[in-house]
């Protein structure tokens, strides 16, 4: 039986190819649940990706049909397309990326702003899904641990920690793209992980708390790097900062803080001195964190924790 990604590979190759052309109706859910034998969620899936990807569009009363190109411009004389390699399509990616937010990357707008036509990009990579890990394994591979990894695990642990957070403030939309549960094991990423496990394992912790000990201080990172996309969208689309935003909302906010009925959180905004700051919140937990972790036993120690 065939997955989801195998589908929207032999229906964009049926494009690509102009054996479908723009106006032509693609398979419906229905047709390929017979034709490839799957689920009607994993059709639906296919089409979904297909429109995702630009390559479709829903006509009503008509069904999802291949979507027409832009506008050709104006010929010009001897004009020869670009040449791009797969580095190309990454980097341009991260560049939208950096610039809107990882919602506003689709193979379309890489390809236009590329100068090339939308399908020359699956030479490169095979979807949006593969471009967004490629982008990820190439953050990662720009903040290279190359050197070995310290004898001391707690300045490891602090070392990588420091790097996935300039990852994440350098690329905003990478920690929204990353998961914990079903993670993109790629090269870069993954030799991240080597590093900081490797530094564990010298220090003698006992396998499943190395994996233990890495998460959690992978997740205290990534769940403080979450905001910094819906904030950095919010503030090009309202045109406010986080201060002004904040400004915006001092009638209200002082209206539920003097009415007592949360007399802790009163004592806090009463002192006037707090203001969030993410650089400054990384910096407090992170150092509670590795005092707490200080404790794990190691070395000898390691047969306590089995």
């Amino acid at each position: 039986m065939a997955d989801s990604a195998e589908i929207v590979a032999s229906i964009q190759r049926r494009i690509a190819s102009g054996e479908l052309k723009p106006g032509d109706r693609v398979p419906s859910t229905r047709q390929i649940t017979k034709r490839w034998g799957v689920a009607m969620a994993t059709a639906t899936r296919v089409l979904t990706t297909l429109q995702q990807d630009g390559l479709v569009v829903a006509r009503p009363g008509i069904g999802t049909v291949v979507a027409s190109g832009p506008p050709a411009p104006a010929p010009r004389p001897r004009h020869v397309p670009p040449e791009i390699d797969r580095a190309d399509v990454i980097r341009t990616a991260m560049g939208i990326a950096d610039a809107e937010g990882s919602p506003a990357v689709s193979m379309r707008r890489v390809a236009t702003e590329l100068g090339v036509a939308t399908m020359s990009l699956y030479r490169h990579v095979t979807g949006k899904d593969d471009l967004l890990e490629r982008m990820v394994d190439t953050a990662f591979g720009d903040h290279r641990l190359t050197s070995p990894s310290p004898d001391d695990w707690q300045e490891a642990l602090e070392t990588g920690a420091r790097t996935l957070w300039r990852i994440f403030r350098r690329h905003p939309w990478a920690a929204q793209v990353m998961s914990l549960t079903r993670p993109q094991l790629t090269p870069h990423a993954l030799a991240y992980t080597e590093w900081v496990l490797s530094a564990l394992d010298k220090a003698g912790v006992a396998p499943r708390h190395m994996f233990q000990v890495h998460l959690t201080v992978f997740s205290y990172v990534r769940g403080l790097a979450v905001s910094l996309e819906p904030e950095a969208v919010a503030e090009q689309e309202t045109g406010l900062t986080y201060s002004e935003f904040v400004d915006t909302q001092d009638a209200a906010f002082t209206e539920l803080v003097t009415s007592g009925a949360y007399p802790a959180f009163q004592v806090i905004a009463a002192g006037a001195d707090f203001d969030l700051d993410l650089d400054e919140q990384f910096e407090f937990g992170l150092r509670h964190l590795l005092a707490g972790l200080a404790g794990l036993p190691v070395g000898e120690r390691q047969a306590r924790l089995r």
